[in-house]
């Protein structure tokens, strides 16, 4: 659509000479009959933005003045957006009812209170095998002395002289259509309807107070670093009986000294000797829970060769039964060697000759692959 001087004057159907009351009976006329609320016409819609367009810049006398002088160009964006959506009113049902019903709010009603955040550092044994821990934290709660009222001796809050106990404010205003009631909350009281006359001097009025808690949160066996749980009910109390909002508890599993997780399993170091790794060894391997595990390592252990021990990873926190300990042999080179050693090392060297490359277990280290890389 174009927007030279004789379009918007034609949109309202009135001459370019026409007066400012003249343009205002033309929009009242044609924003009453166009309006989608009231014509179900397929362009009343489209109408209705270009009326509302039009009398957005020709009741506004600069406006009107630069749009006769320069044409679309004199009004810039503003007139193009107009005729685009006319968003600057909220919609069609936001115009509706603040001409011809009035506008309304309701009352805010009890607010929840805040949620609230926490860290616990726990050590992996602790994450392996659950824990109960005492939690101390600050929140805000209602304040006993005045029972959440505010008022000293929990006494009857007197009415809000503002709105005389309505929690609102109702304000008679003229539009092009008539008058319209505009209600909105009242400032004093907050929409309460209530004010403190005599401030609780433990919560200075407020009804709340903030306090120390200790709370024994109970830790499930499984859980890993950055692992979230939610207490509901145990953050901030709501202001004016709203309820309590939720207590967010992150844990940090501090690293171990010699056991590293993957998922749900473990991964244990096992550091051999040439020797034991040549000739196999009945070793005592160590597990998170404490107690060891005997494992019989056949002659000819390779360097990286992975063991798996079923059921002594970490337990899985959504199901039954417990990940695996994955021992991974580390073939030890010494550093320091007596010359009886050494010449011992240089016969066996010649009477084993070069070495073959042993194929790699890779169903096995695929699952490790995260922890040494």
């Amino acid at each position: 659509m174009t927007t030279d001087s004789a379009d918007l004057y034609s949109i309202l159907g009135v001459p370019r000479d026409a007066t400012a009351d003249d343009v205002k009976k033309a929009f009242r006329k044609l924003a009453m009959e166009f309006h989608p609320d009231r014509n179900k016409e397929p362009d009343a819609e489209t109408r209705f933005k270009q009326i509302n367009a039009a009398y957005e810049i020709l009741s506004d006398p600069e406006k009107r003045s630069r749009y006769d002088r320069f044409g679309a160009a004199g009004i810039g964006n503003a007139g193009a957006q107009g005729f685009q959506g006319f968003d600057s009113f909220g919609g069609f049902g936001d115009i509706f009812d603040a001409f011809f019903r009035g506008t309304a709010s309701r009352r805010a009603g009890p607010q929840p209170g805040a949620d609230l955040h926490a860290s616990v550092a726990i050590d992996l044994e602790q994450a392996v095998q659950g824990l109960e821990h005492d939690l101390t934290y600050e929140r805000v709660e209602r304040c006993p002395e005045c029972r959440a009222t505010g008022q000293v001796g929990a006494t009857e809050k007197p009415q809000c002289p503002e709105c005389q106990g309505q929690g609102e404010l109702r304000r008679v205003q003229q539009s092009l259509f008539g008058q319209f009631v505009n209600v909105a909350t009242c400032p004093r009281c907050r929409g309460e309807g209530t004010i403190v006359s005599d401030p609780c001097k433990n919560c200075r009025g407020q009804g709340l107070h903030r306090v120390k808690v200790t709370r024994s949160v109970k830790i499930p066996a499984g859980v890993d670093n950055g692992s979230q749980m939610r207490i509901s009910g145990e953050g901030d109390h709501g202001p004016r009986g709203g309820p309590a909002g939720n207590l967010y508890v992150e844990l940090k599993v501090k690293p171990h000294e010699i056991f590293k997780r993957v998922d749900d399993s473990l991964v244990y170091d096992l550091p051999l000797n040439i020797a034991q790794a040549a000739l196999g060894a009945d070793i005592e391997v160590p597990t998170i829970d404490g107690d060891s595990v005997e494992l019989k390592l056949k002659p000819g252990v390779q360097h990286g060769q992975v063991h798996v021990i079923r059921g002594k990873g970490v337990p899985h926190i959504r199901q039954a039964g417990r990940g695996d300990l994955l021992v991974r042999m580390h073939v030890v080179t010494p550093t320091k060697l007596s010359k009886g050693q050494k010449e011992l090392l240089a016969q066996l060297a010649d009477s084993l000759g070069k070495p073959d490359v042993p194929d790699e277990d890779s169903s096995v280290l695929d699952r490790i692959k995260s922890a040494f890389s």
